[in-house]
């Protein structure tokens, strides 16, 4: 594999090289850290393609719909299936994006929807950020889909404050798969389809925030997540198609 020789040399400790280089490295795992902890879209970041809040409120509904079918079709994914008419809400994350040098960042934006138990009914998206941060020696870019399914109030309650972060506030586990399967109570079940070497993906420790830009973008006028999924204060048809599929496994 190309890439830095980090190893040190006679010279290197004569002359300062390894010690500026080392610290250089940690710099910029800094800088990366607090990107990815920034309430932005670590993915525009990873990727380096920033883009007004609508642009990113588009993109993540028309990524939305292809990712619920993805997981609906996957056949290992039967419990996520059987068990759609049972959830609170989902939050689809169509890109995370993990990746780094020695630092690795994960994160990437969402729409949450919530169903309503007495018509079946989802509601309109709210947009969220998923972002986490972890350490070790990593290399490279990986991406995948992710899935949360909120299974309890309390769950949706958290997701609605300010900031939540999973496996803290909200207790969430990883989502079984196949027939007979079974997975604790918890609050959030998490699933996840890999994309190219992602591997070992887990939301524990995960930061979610509500994108108030974006929401705003996309309804025209400020609003909390709450006068979005609760209180049906939000319309935008553009987020009816993806609205459409999820109703099909309401009941």
């Amino acid at each position: 594999m190309g890439g830095i020789d980090l190893r040190e040399t006679s010279t290197d400790r004569r002359d300062g090289r390894y010690p500026r280089l080392r610290a250089a490295i940690l710099a910029v795992a800094a800088l990366l850290a607090s990107h990815a902890c920034a309430a932005a879209d670590p993915q525009e970041e990873v990727l380096g393609t920033p883009e007004d809040e609508l642009t990113t409120a588009r993109r993540v509904i028309e990524g939305a719909g292809p990712t619920f079918a993805d997981f609906v079709a996957d056949p290992e994914m039967s419990w996520f299936r059987s068990h759609l008419k049972d959830a609170k809400g989902l939050l689809i994350v169509p890109v995370l994006i993990k990746g780094g040098f020695f630092f690795g960042g994960s994160g990437g934006t969402g729409a949450l929807f919530v169903r309503d138990e007495r018509t079946g009914q989802w509601s309109y998206p709210a947009f969220y950020t998923l972002g986490a941060v972890s350490f070790g020696l990593q290399f490279g870019g990986q991406a995948a889909q992710v899935i949360l399914m909120v299974m309890s109030e309390r769950g949706l309650d958290k997701l609605m404050s300010t900031k939540v972060q999973l496996g803290a506030d909200a207790s969430v586990a990883a989502g079984p798969v196949g027939e007979g399967a079974q997975v604790a109570t918890t609050d959030i079940v998490q699933f996840a389809r890999a994309k190219g070497l992602f591997v070992g993906l887990s939301v524990e420790g995960a930061v979610v925030v509500p994108r108030d830009r974006v929401n705003a973008a996309f309804y025209g006028r400020p609003l909390k997540p709450v006068e979005i999924l609760k209180e049906g204060k939000a319309v935008n048809p553009e987020a009816d198609p993806i609205r459409a599929e999820l109703a099909k496994y309401a009941n």
